[in-house]
């Protein structure tokens, strides 16, 4: 029999406005917000820090502060023991959720006893694009056969395909900023928060989301600018993005574009850890798992929607385990951009009231390299709290991937 994977426990910062002087957490060194939530941690587990076999660690803008393997100079910012490792990984927006396979694999593997895992991001710092490579690396010869948009022209291509209006997406907004609101004003983050403080005061910065916008309305999301019009009328080499866009789909006529600053994720600071241990570990530590990973999966999808790889990855993920869709109590389905949930959810058959019930990236952020992790916790805090047992977490990714994970509640 295959060796399991428990969760022991998940902590995370809260979500930090992401833009330079006007968040709480953009002075903050990276290192910091990962090293502080590792120790809270750790701290709440009661395990031994030199236990720990690994830190794995995904951030995607690894340049600068973030650069040079965050994830162990984050152990050493910490003040764990010299022998615990670090490493860092990079799979665009689901590089936290990644960061959790890994660990998983390692202990199913019978390899690893107990990983840390996780994320961080601070998008003030370092905002999309900041590593220099664009989504293709600048590959000149890559880019001739696959030339990878941008992704907020991806979304409107999703959204034109797909029939949806701006209300449709306006509405997905607007629900996940009414989620937030009723999460954080019933506490439902309380227990997995960590209070991020100035290394250098101790003073508390940020003990709560600061991105959510509770006052939303309708009319206010619908009068926002679209997005990515101008963007998506540039030209590349005598052709504009849009219609690069439109290649491999030539039964579209044009491209609708509706995303908006309201109803697309917001940028955000934050870093996110979740302990990952072994069956014998847990008992020989008379440890108290919170779930158990029932299966993983990765997809790969059309690199230029790039988009639509949430719900491939969460047919692979069910296929693995024998369930289907309708089997899932509470789903987490990123919200990068809002026609991502609205195609998942339709292509999967999901209810809405079962996805994003205390609100997404809309309206709480995305900081890239910290999300999955914090989703995975959010989703198990919530299985807690309704007395629900199964929850899938699925993201898209850039370069066209998804990702999903099932975890079971114990």
């Amino acid at each position: 029999m295959k060796n399991e994977a428990w969760v022991i426990d998940a902590m995370r910062t809260p979500r930090g406005r992401g833009k330079m002087g006007k968040g709480s957490l953009s002075g903050i060194h990276p290192q910091e917000l990962l090293g502080q939530t590792l120790n809270a941690l750790a701290d709440r587990t009661g395990v031994d820090r030199a236990a720990v076999d690994d830190v794995v660690v995904g951030c995607v803008a690894q340049v600068n502060e973030q650069g040079a393997n965050i994830a162990r100079n984050a152990v050493l910012a910490a003040g764990w023991p010299l022998s615990v490792t670090g490493t860092t990984l990079n799979r665009f927006c689901a590089s936290g959720l990644q960061s959790v396979h890994f660990a998983a694999m390692g202990v199913m593997s019978g390899a690893q006893e107990l990983v840390f895992a996780g994320g961080v991001e601070s998008m003030s710092l370092f905002p999309i694009g900041a590593d220099g490579g664009g989504q293709d690396g600048g590959n000149q010869t890559l880019r001739e056969r696959i030339f990878q948009v941008p992704q907020g022209i991806g979304a409107d291509l999703i959204a034109t395909r797909e029939g949806y209006t701006r209300a449709m997406i306006d509405e997905v907004a607007l629900r996940s900023q009414r989620n937030a609101a009723a999460a954080i004003e019933a506490g439902r983050f309380a227990r997995s928060l960590v209070p991020v403080v100035d290394p250098a005061t101790g003073k508390v910065v940020l003990d709560r989301e600061e991105n959510p916008r509770p006052a939303t309305t309708a009319e206010a999301l619908a009068a926002l600018p679209a997005s990515f019009v101008g963007l998506g009328a540039s030209e590349v080499d005598g052709a504009t993005l849009d219609g690069i866009a439109l290649r491999p789909y030539p039964d579209t006529t044009g491209i609708r574009h509706i995303h908006s600053a309201g109803n697309s994720s917001g940028l955000a600071d934050g870093a996110a850890a979740v302990a990952v241990a072994s069956t014998d570990f847990v008992r020989a530590h008379g440890l108290k798992p919170r779930a158990r990973i029932r299966a993983m999966a990765t997809v790969g999808s059309e690199p230029v929607i790039m988009l639509t790889g949430p719900a491939p990855a969460s047919r692979k993920a069910l296929r693995a385990t024998g369930m289907e869709a309708s089997d899932i109590d509470l789903w987490e389905i990123n919200e990068a951009f809002a026609a991502v949930v609205l195609q998942t959810i339709r292509s999967l058959g999901i209810e809405e009231d079962r996805v994003n019930v205390n609100g997404g990236a809309i309206a709480l952020g995305h900081p890239l390299g910290a999300t999955g992790a914090m989703l995975l916790g959010t989703l198990i805090d919530e299985l807690e709290r309704r007395d629900l047992s199964t929850g899938l977490v699925t993201m898209c990714i850039g370069g066209g991937q998804g990702i999903a994970t099932i975890v079971e509640r114990v």
